[in-house]
C-alpha cells in the first residue's frame, strides 16, 4: 500500500456494519466492566494517604504487608514501585490520624527491624477533596463533549455533529473500560489524558470532515458513501503518521517515564488507537446512518424578496 504520492482506494465505509458492530460489543463490554468492576481510583479521588519508601536492598512485600498489619494497618495495599528497592504504600483515610501522624507509624512500623529505610513521598487527600475531584472531572467530561456537540454543528452541520460526539463518547468510555477491566490505577493524570484523548480525537475527526465537505460540494452528485470513501483515503496517510509518531512517544513514555506516569500513557495509548479507528469509521458512519447528503451542507436559497433586497 503506498501512502505517500498516491491516494489509496480502501472501501471504508463497505465495512461500517461491522466496524460498528465491533464499537457496539466494546462499548458493551467496557460498561459492563464499569458496573462490575469499576475503576480503581487513586488516593486523588477516595481520598487517603500515599506514601513511597526506598530501602538499600530488595525488598519482600510479604514482609513489608507484615510489618505495617502489626502495625495496625491491615488494609494497606504495597506494591514494588520501579524497581524492587522501592515500595509504594496506599491507604485508605484513617479517621482520627492525620497525615503526619500516618507516615510516622508507617516508618516506625517498617523500620521494627531495624531497615535503613529512605521516605520519598507522602501524599494525603482528604476523602472530601477526593469527592469533589470526582464529581469536577466528570462534569469537566461532560462540559468538553457538549461544547464540541455545539462547535460541530456550528462548523458542519448537527448530523456531523452527532457523529463528532459519537466517536469521542465511544472513545471515553473503551478508554474508561479498559482501566476498568485490567484495574489500573484511575488518578488525576489519567483523567488529564483522557480530556487530551477528546481533544485528539476530535482534531482526527474535524480533519476528516473538512475533506468530506470540500468534497461533497465539488462532486455534489456522487453518492454519500463513494465520497466518504474518497475523502477518507485521501487522508489517510496523514492519519497515520499522525497516530504512529504520536504513539511512539507515548510508548517512550509509557517505557522510560517510570511509574508515576505510566497510567497517564496507558490512558493516551488506547485512546490515540481508539480515537484513529473512530474517526474513520464512528464518526462518518454515523453521519451516514443519519442520511447525511450534499443538500445539507448547502447554504440554504435565498427568497425572491431577499434578492430584491440586494443593492
Amino acid at each position: 500500500m503506498q501512502l505517500i504520492g498516491k491516494t489509496t482506494n480502501i472501501d471504508f465505509m463497505g465495512h461500517r456494519r461491522l466496524a460498528v458492530t465491533v464499537s457496539i460489543v466494546l462499548a458493551i463490554a467496557s460498561i459492563a466492566a464499569l458496573i462490575v468492576k469499576g475503576l480503581a481510583f487513586g488516593i486523588d479521588f477516595t481520598g487517603g494517604v500515599l506514601v513511597e519508601v526506598g530501602y538499600p536492598e530488595d525488598s519482600d512485600l510479604v514482609v513489608v504487608r507484615s510489618q505495617l498489619a502489626d502495625g495496625g494497618f491491615d488494609t494497606a495495599i504495597v506494591q514494588h514501585f520501579g524497581t524492587s528497592r522501592d515500595v509504594l504504600i496506599r491507604l485508605m483515610p484513617i479517621e482520627g490520624m492525620d497525615g503526619n501522624d500516618v507516615r510516622e507509624q508507617i516508618l516506625q512500623s517498617l523500620r521494627s527491624d531495624g531497615s535503613d529505610i529512605d521516605l520519598r513521598r507522602v501524599e494525603f487527600v482528604g476523602p472530601q477533596v477526593g469527592q469533589e475531584l470526582t464529581e469536577t472531572g466528570a462534569l469537566a467530561m461532560l462540559v468538553a463533549i457538549i461544547m464540541i456537540l455545539i462547535y460541530v454543528a456550528l462548523r458542519f452541520q448537527w448530523k456531523f455533529a452527532v457523529g463528532a460526539v459519537a466517536a469521542l463518547v465511544h472513545d471515553v468510555v473503551i478508554t474508561l473500560g479498559f482501566f476498568a477491566m485490567l484495574q489500573f490505577d484511575f488518578d488525576l493524570s489519567v483523567l488529564a489524558a483522557i480530556l487530551a484523548v477528546i481533544g485528539y480525537s476530535l482534531n482526527d475527526t474535524i480533519v476528516v470532515f473538512d475533506r468530506i465537505r470540500e468534497n461533497m460540494l465539488k462532486v455534489r452528485k456522487g453518492e454519500p458513501v463513494d465520497i466518504m470513501n474518497l475523502s477518507i483515503n485521501q487522508m489517510l496517510a496523514r492519519t497515520l503518521i499522525t497516530g504512529l509518531t504520536t504513539l511512539l512517544v507515548l510508548l517512550a513514555l509509557f517505557l522510560l517515564g517510570g511509574e508515576v506516569i505510566r497510567p497517564f500513557s496507558i490512558a493516551l495509548i488506547v485512546g490515540v488507537i481508539v480515537g484513529t479507528y473512530s474517526s474513520i469509521y464512528v464518526a462518518s458512519a454515523t453521519a451516514l446512518a443519519l442520511k447525511i447528503t450534499v443538500q445539507d451542507l448547502l447554504p440554504p436559497e435565498k427568497g425572491e424578496h431577499e434578492i430584491d433586497d440586494l443593492p
